[in-house]
C-alpha cells in the first residue's frame, strides 16, 4: 500500500541531545550494569513519563512529515522491539517512528518513544549499523537521560535548566540556532551542572554495544557508524544534524572503539528486510536523491541472491511510482515466485494490480495471503483498500472497523474508514473515522466537534449516539490532561 501522508517540522519535541565531551573511563564487559536512571524518580515518574510522551506523540502526527507505510513501519518497530527485548531496565512500553528528512538523525523522549530520520537508511550500510542507532536511543531512555536532566534542573539551576531545555527544543527546529542558543544558555551554568550532560551520549553508547549483542547484531557496528558520522562531517560545509544533537569528539569515538572491540566481530548475513526497507524508503519517500538510490541498486545488482532481490524490487517500485505498472508487475511476479509470502513482494504487487485496474486480482492474492498469516496488518489494510477500489464498500467497512479496533493509533486505518464511509453515504461514521485522525494530531477541538456533529446525526438514545458521547467525554479528559501538562 502507497501511503504517503507529510506535515510541516515539528515545534516541540523534548529530546535528549545536551552532551559535551568527557575523558573516557574503561570498565570491564559486564550486562549487570547499575540502574542509575532510577535517581529519577523524585522528578517524574514512569507513569507521568507516558502520559507525557503520548501528548508529544500526538503533536510529533500533527506537525511532522511521519511516514505512514505500513511495512515500513512494521519492519522498524519489529527491529526496535528486538533490541528492547535485550536491553536492560524497560520500564516502558516502546515506539517507533521514521520522519521522511534528508538530514541524518535520531531522538528519543518521554514514554519510550523513538524517532529516526529516513537518511538514517542512506548511511547505514547495513542492518547492525542501523540497530545500533535505534539501540542508543534506546539506551537513553532506559537511563532516563531527560528525566535526569529536569532532577538536576530543578536541585542546582532551576532557571539556566528552563533556558537549556527551551534550547532543546529549538534544535528539533533548527539545529545550528538551537546549539547557538544552548552554548549561551548553559555559558553562565555551574560545571557542576555541565558534568550532568557530558557522560549521556557515552553511556547511551555503552549500554547500546551490550544490547547489540546480546539481540545477535554486530556489536562493532555502533563505531563503525559513528566512523562513518565522522567521514561525512569531513566533506561538508557543516556537520550532519545528528551530530550537532549527537555531538561525537574523538574521545567519544575512542570509547566506542575500545568497547566494541572487545567483543569478537559478528559476520551476519545480509538481512533482506534492511534492504528492502532501505531502497523503499529511497524510492518512494527521497525527492531529489535518484542517483544515490541508482547508485546502491548498482551495488546490490551485483551482490548475492538477497542484494539482486533487493535490486529488483528497487527497480519495480520506480516503475510503479512512474506508473509502468505492466513493466513493475513483471519483476515482481518473479520475485514472488521466490518468495511467495514476502509482505514486501505482495503489498507492491497489489498496488500493482489496483494501479491496472484488476482490484479483483488483489483481492484474491490477499485473501489467500491472509489464510497463510492471519490478522497480519499489512496484508488487512491492502485488502481494505482493495475492496474500496473494487467498489465493496461495506467488505471495507466492515474489516476496517476489526482494523482499527485492534489498531487504533494507525492513521491509515481511520484514513480509509472515512473514505469507505463516505462512499456508504455514512456521514456520522465518516465524521467519527475523522474525529479519530484528529485525535491522534491532539486537535481535540475539531475531533470533539466531529463526533457532536456525528452524534446529532445518529437516533437518539442509539447504541452509535451512546458511542460518540462516550467518546467525546474521553478526548476532553485527554484536552484537559494536556492543557495541564503545557502549563508546567
Amino acid at each position: 500500500m502507497n501511503t504517503k501522508f507529510t506535515k510541516p517540522l515539528i515545534t516541540l519535541v523534548i529530546t535528549i541531545m545536551l552532551a559535551v565531551p568527557m575523558k573516557p573511563v574503561y570498565t570491564a564487559i559486564e550486562d549487570n550494569l547499575p540502574d542509575i536512571g532510577t535517581t529519577a524518580g523524585g522528578t517524574l515518574t514512569i507513569d507521568q513519563e507516558i502520559v507525557i510522551g503520548d501528548a508529544l506523540t500526538r503533536q510529533l502526527r500533527a506537525s511532522t512529515p511521519l511516514i505512514y507505510d505500513p511495512l515500513l513501519n512494521q519492519y522498524i518497530n519489529h527491529l526496535g522491539m528486538r533490541l528492547v527485548k535485550n536491553a536492560h531496565s524497560v520500564k516502558t512500553p516502546f515506539h517507533f517512528y521514521l520522519i521522511n528528512n534528508p538530514n541524518i538523525n535520531a531522538y528519543a523522549y518521554f514514554g519510550g518513544n523513538v524517532v529516526l530520520h529516513s537518511a538514517l537508511f542512506r548511511y547505514s550500510q547495513n542492518e547492525s549499523q542501523l540497530a545500533s542507532v535505534i539501540a542508543h536511543e534506546i539506551s537513553h531512555v532506559t537511563q532516563r537521560h531527560l528525566a535526569r536532566m529536569l532532577e538536576d534542573r530543578e536541585r542546582n539551576a532551576p532557571l539556566a535548566w528552563i533556558g537549556a531545555i527551551g534550547s532543546a527544543l529549538l534544535v528539533m527546529a533548527n539545529p545550528q540556532a538551537g546549539i547557538a542558543a544552548l552554548t549561551g544558555t548553559l555559558a553562565g551554568v555551574q560545571q557542576g551542572i555541565i558534568s550532568f550532560t557530558q557522560s549521556n551520549e557515552q553511556e547511551a553508547d555503552r549500554i547500546g554495544i551490550q544490547t547489540l549483542r546480546r539481540a545477535g547484531f554486530d556489536p562493532r557496528a555502533m563505531s563503525d557508524f559513528m566512523q562513518i558520522l565522522a567521514d561525512q562531517s569531513r566533506y561538508m560545509s557543516k556537520p550532519p544534524e545528528m551530530l550537532l544533537t549527537h555531538p561525537l569528539p574523538d574521545s567519544r569515538l575512542a570509547d566506542a572503539l575500545n568497547r566494541s572491540n572487545q567483543y569478537p566481530k559478528v559476520d551476519l548475513p545480509p538481512s533482506l528486510d534492511f534492504m528492502l526497507a532501505r531502497v523503499r524508503i529511497l524510492a518512494m519517500y527521497t525527492d531529489g536523491q535518484k542517483s544515490i538510490l541508482e547508485q546502491i541498486l548498482s551495488q546490490y545488482s551485483q551482490g548475492d541472491t538477497k542484494e539482486r532481490m533487493a535490486a529488483d524490487y528497487g527497480h519495480a517500485l520506480q516503475l510503479n511510482e512512474d506508473k509502468k505498472y505492466q513493466a513493475a508487475g513483471n519483476i515482481v511476479r518473479l520475485l514472488l515466485a521466490k518468495q511467495p509470502a514476502n509482505p514486501w513482494f505482495i503489498d507492491l504487487m497489489t498496488d500493482i494490480d489496483i494501479g491496472l485496474n484488476q482490484p479483483l486480482k488483489a483481492i484474491s492474492r490477499l485473501q489467500n495471503a491472509l489464510t497463510k498469516i492471519p490478522n497480519d496488518p499489512i496484508l488487512q489494510i491492502n485488502l481494505a483498500n482493495a475492496y474500496i477500489a473494487n467498489n465493496q464498500y461495506d467488505q471495507g467497512s466492515q474489516l476496517l472497523r476489526k482494523y482499527t479496533f485492534d489498531n487504533p493509533n494507525d492513521l491509515n486505518g481511520w484514513t480509509l474508514l472515512a473514505e469507505v464511509s463516505a462512499k456508504q453515504g455514512k456521514r456520522s461514521e465518516q465524521l467519527a473515522a475523522y474525529a479519530e485522525g484528529m485525535a491522534l494530531r491532539g486537535n481535540y477541538g475539531t475531533a470533539i466537534q466531529y463526533l457532536t456533529d456525528a452524534s446529532r446525526l445518529t437516533k437518539t438514545g442509539s447504541y452509535d449516539q451512546a458511542r460518540y458521547d462516550a467518546r467525546i467525554d474521553t478526548l476532553r479528559q485527554l484536552q484537559t490532561r494536556d492543557k495541564q501538562l503545557q502549563k508546567r
